[in-house]
């Protein structure tokens, strides 16, 4: 039987056939591709990790862990080197807290009013710009906090230091507020409008419904940002070396001059640190602790977006 343009309903069947086994053969073949890419992400983070803990065995095997994690004093390149973690813990939570300090209200600030005041129009204009601060490298974050923050701190408090926490810590903040913005406005807008309409219909004021309802329904992605703002600050590298200086210090004053992980490894990482020395292998010690830093906080976000996660 032909038809009209002069094909047979056999040519017809043998085509459609042909183009079968073609999408059938990628129909098959996209699944192994993607097997094979999540494999390569998962031997990578294995490879990392098995390097990680190689190096820091044998780190241990030259220092006493108990000196790793009870010193105060982290000097590897003195004559007698000491090695106390403790040192670049405390530099790098105080960085830490002076940036949550920082970013949280802000942050918080800046998700309530794009979830619950802003129009479409200034919504779609305001948080591209906010998150353009994600966008910007870290390394002219530092070359702000050096160059102007800290200049100006100086002005307030003239007893400043050049390097100092306060600067760097500022500045982690302002970096991290996109992160905890549009994290915590997605958590918000997911609350359903019917929520916040019988919120309003039983007398509630539009600041009350914010405060009082939609926040506390959206708590789980609220504190699951804060805790992976919180894991950025802690991994933040280039802003507190360039900021923050290179003298390891066991304070808490945010005026002083304090090293942390990050920063340490930067500078035992650029030729300081002789292949297979005690200073190379402790580049693997602090990037394990930092690793074990990091690896609970994102745990602990994952843990509070479960459990107190609300389902609509």
């Amino acid at each position: 039987m032909a038809l009209a343009n002069g094909q047979s309903v056999r040519d017809l069947i043998k085509k459609k056939k042909s183009k079968n086994s073609a999408g059938n053969f990628i129909e098959k073949a996209v699944p192994y591709f993607l097997l094979f890419t999540a494999i390569v992400s998962v031997l990578t983070t294995l490879g990392i990790l098995y390097t990680l803990i190689v190096e820091t065995f044998i780190f241990f095997s030259q220092v006493p862990i108990g000196e790793f994690f009870t010193k105060t004093e982290w000097l590897p390149f003195a004559g007698d080197p000491v090695y106390g973690i403790l040192t670049l813990i405390a530099g790098t939570l105080l960085v830490t807290v002076i940036a949550v300090i920082v970013a949280v209200p802000i942050g918080l600030g800046a998700a309530i009013y794009l979830s619950e005041y802003a129009s479409d129009r200034v919504r779609r204009i305001v948080k591209p710009i906010l998150e353009i601060l994600a966008g910007i490298p870290t390394i002219v974050y530092g070359f702000f906090a050096l160059t102007f923050v800290t200049p100006l701190l100086q002005q307030a408090i003239p007893k400043l230091s050049f390097f100092n926490a306060l600067s760097p810590g500022i500045v982690v903040g302002i970096m991290i507020i996109p992160m905890i913005a549009s994290l915590s406005d997605d958590a918000m807008s997911s609350v359903p409008n019917s929520i916040r309409e019988g919120a309003l219909a039983m007398g509630a004021t539009k600041f009350e419904v914010a405060i009082k309802i939609i926040l506390p329904a959206a708590v789980s992605g609220v504190v699951a940002s804060f805790v992976l703002g919180i894991s950025r600050a802690i991994g933040e590298t280039m802003i507190v070396t360039l900021a923050g200086g290179s003298n390891p210090n066991f304070t808490f004053n945010p005026t002083e001059t304090i090293q942390t992980m990050t920063a340490y490894i930067v500078q035992a990482s650029t030729g300081d640190a002789g292949y297979g020395t005690t200073i190379y292998y402790s580049i693997y010690a602090v990037g394990m602790t930092l690793f074990v830093f990091t690896l609970i906080m994102n745990v602990l976000a994952q843990y509070i977006s479960r459990r107190f996660r609300e389902e609509y």
